[in-house]
């Protein structure tokens, strides 16, 4: 859920039962956070008005005559003015870098920790100030469809002086419960899975995209084809630089294996055909696409598949990552998963 939290859509409320073990929490939170507030420094953090009132020695903004005549400010040459000043110091930001400051003494890592402390350091010497904002500060301080890259930052810091996750079970503890609905459970498993590869990925030189539409490579096309020749929009990209090497993943929230016509266990053939068409229709477009590797990535319970073949010099790989593991297996399994080092071989045998 934390790795998907820009999908997050909520409805209703439950009484909701939190999670004993804490302990893992605060440094995940941390990592995601990390990670937002430094993207957000390359493109430098929002700036918004923030209303003062002083006196001055010259005009800025609107006198306050009453003010001015009160205290007698014009004999030593000032007046009392009421003003909007542009700056960093807004409650979002002091929310930010109140909860870099909570973070890094909470968590684990303690690398992690001085990542946070320097983060939140850098905040203060752009002039974010002061101490965390109230709710109605932060109510005052609307995000805009020009900062929107700031949501996922507020929705951390926001997390991380709340510390708890639900569960499944009923318990004392209020809280918001996310939609159930089909397609949107299959999108916050890709949303996960795309949000852990920007996050684990990106920083060691890795590209990563996600929704990224593919068109056909045709020629002596009629005059209609265009209008109903359906696209292909593939789930998530990894391109690495440094081994030349590029995954195209698919993620499927649903079983990996399916039923042949003989009652046996069989790979869903309208998948090996998708990914078959995603690589082969890319082929001659750049190196990177004539030797691009495929991987299917399905949930499971208590289930582990690692399969793969090479199809015409494509590997392409189906595997299943726990989601009954904790936090820390979770992340380790898909580590292992997306860099194409199983354990066992498998992916390099297909390599």
């Amino acid at each position: 859920m934390l790795y998907a939290s820009d999908l997050t859509r909520i409805e209703g409320a439950f009484d909701a039962f939190v999670e004993e073990d804490l302990a893992e929490i605060p440094d995940l939170i941390a990592r995601l956070l990390a990670h937002a507030v430094e993207q957000r420094l390359r493109w430098n953090v929002s700036r918004g008005y923030q209303y003062r009132a002083q006196s001055l020695t010259r005009v800025r903004g609107r006198i306050d005559i009453l003010k001015t005549e009160a205290q007698q400010l014009l004999s030593r040459g000032e007046v009392y003015c009421r003003f909007e000043e542009l700056t960093t110091n807004t409650p979002r930001n002091r929310l930010v870098r109140a909860a870099l400051d909570v973070l890094a003494r909470l968590v684990c890592d303690r690398d992690l920790g001085r990542q946070c402390y320097s983060l939140a350091a850098t905040l203060g010497r752009m002039g974010v100030i002061g101490l965390r904002p109230s709710r109605a500060e932060l109510a005052q301080d609307q995000i805009s469809r020009n900062d929107h890259h700031d949501r996922l930052m507020v929705a951390l810091a926001k997390l991380a002086f709340d510390l708890a996750l639900p569960t499944e079970e009923v318990g004392s503890t209020s809280m918001l419960a996310p939609e159930r609905g089909d397609a949107w459970v299959r999108r916050l498993f890709e949303k996960a899975i795309l949000g852990f590869a920007r996050v684990e990925l990106e920083p060691i030189g890795s590209s990563v995209r996600g929704g990224m539409y593919m068109d056909w490579q045709v020629s002596a096309e009629t005059g209609g084809i265009a209008d109903i020749l359906p696209g292909m929009i593939t789930d998530i990209i990894i391109d690495d630089p440094a081994l030349g090497r590029r995954l195209v993943i698919d993620t499927k929230f649903t079983s990996v294996l399916g039923v042949s016509r003989f009652g046996g266990a069989s790979l869903k053939s309208p998948y090996l055909y998708q990914m078959y068409a995603y690589l082969r229709s890319q082929e001659g477009r750049d190196p990177l696409w004539d030797q691009a590797s495929g991987l299917f990535l399905h949930p499971a319970v208590d289930v582990r598949v690692r399969e793969s073949v090479t199809i015409q010099r494509h590997a392409i790989a189906f595997a299943t990552v726990d989601l009954a593991q904790g936090v820390q297996a979770i992340r380790r399994e898909l580590r292992v998963i997306l860099s194409g080092a199983d354990p066992e071989g498998a992916y390099d045998r297909a390599n």
